[in-house]
């Protein structure tokens, strides 16, 4: 039997795969912004929002700057020339750079897991239950994905 952190890289090797072969075959609508536009990261905002919404006191703003920096996204540049460089490798060369992706995404999921807990403690009961809401919104979609277009939480 594998371990669990064997299976899961399985299954999200296999999830990547998947998502890649069918990226290949989407198409953006004639005049529609290219999906990295739409998915740009603005921290700025997202720190607004949450200021905002959670009506953060002063002695919480170093939680939410190590909350926010977690969420930093990779590097475009990097992951463009990572794959240039890829391009001339053989499949288990290429399985073996995607497995070091995986672990990296894995130690970034750690750090964010870890900031978003540390935040989270920072928070008064009353805060919690409205960044509970703002993560139980539609489709799964947190902060990192269509913050700023959601509405903030009722009651």
């Amino acid at each position: 039997m594998k371990s669990p952190i064997t299976r899961a890289a399985l299954i999200a090797g296999a999830a990547l795969s998947l998502l890649g072969a069918s990226a290949t075959f989407a198409q953006p609508a004639p005049g529609a912004p290219p999906i990295a536009m739409k998915r740009q990261h603005d921290p700025a905002k997202q720190a607004e929002r949450l200021r905002a919404v959670l009506q953060l006191r002063p002695d919480q703003e170093s939680a939410l700057q190590v909350f926010l920096g977690s969420m930093q996204p990779r590097d475009r540049a990097q992951m463009r020339a990572q794959r240039q460089a890829n391009a001339g490798l053989t499949t288990p060369q290429r399985l073996d750079q995607a497995a070091a992706r995986m672990a990296e995404g894995q130690q970034r999921f750690a750090r964010h897991a870890d900031a978003t807990k540390r935040f989270y403690a920072a928070l008064s009961p009353t805060q919690q239950k409205a960044f509970d809401a703002m993560h139980q919104g539609k489709g799964g979609k947190g902060m990192g994905r269509g913050m700023g277009r959601r509405h903030a939480p009722q009651g």
